[in-house]
């Protein structure tokens, strides 16, 4: 007799970027992979993860993650020097590369980490090609939301 494993919703996520469907609207959104070295995956194994500054920079024809945060373990190696703050190499297929340079050349667009998770046993960030909001936009988002709470309240009220 084999037990099945049972999956937790949210166990493979790592970090999440809450302030970016805040600020930005998300147009589209892409997965990556992240060239990390060891003692990084250690750490966000811990959960030591930071994505909520962070962006994607295009050099060379390769798409680099800028501003993500893993801060090291204590009980890191000692000979190997770790950068909490380092820009990460993002693993994309030159179709995807390609696609997000045209993407960002618009006006008023960028990319940025919406979430870092694991997918199987790789390191996986969400990406998203992301305009910015202006105030005004801000407010009827949390006027919608603010009014899905209230008929949510009243129908639950008028079932009773």
């Amino acid at each position: 007799m084999t037990k099945k494993k049972t999956h937790k919703p949210g166990a493979s996520t790592i970090a999440l970027n809450k302030r970016a469907r805040h600020e930005y609207f998300i147009e589209e959104e892409i997965e990556a992979g992240l060239s990390l070295q060891g003692w990084e995956v250690k750490s966000m194994r811990a959960g030591k993860a930071n994505i909520s500054d962070s962006y994607v920079l295009f050099k060379g024809g390769e798409a680099w993650l800028f501003g993500a945060t893993i801060t090291p373990l204590n009980v890191a190696s000692s000979h190997v020097i770790c950068d909490p703050m380092r820009t990460r190499k993002l693993l994309l297929s030159q179709r995807e590369l390609d696609t997000l340079f045209g993407k960002i050349n618009r006006d008023g667009y960028t990319v940025i980490a919406l979430s870092l998770y694991w997918k199987n046993a790789w390191a996986k960030v969400k990406i998203g090609v992301a305009k910015g909001k202006k105030l005004h936009d801000k407010r009827s988002d949390i006027k919608d939301r603010e009014w899905q709470l209230n008929k949510a309240r009243i129908m639950k009220n008028a079932n009773r």
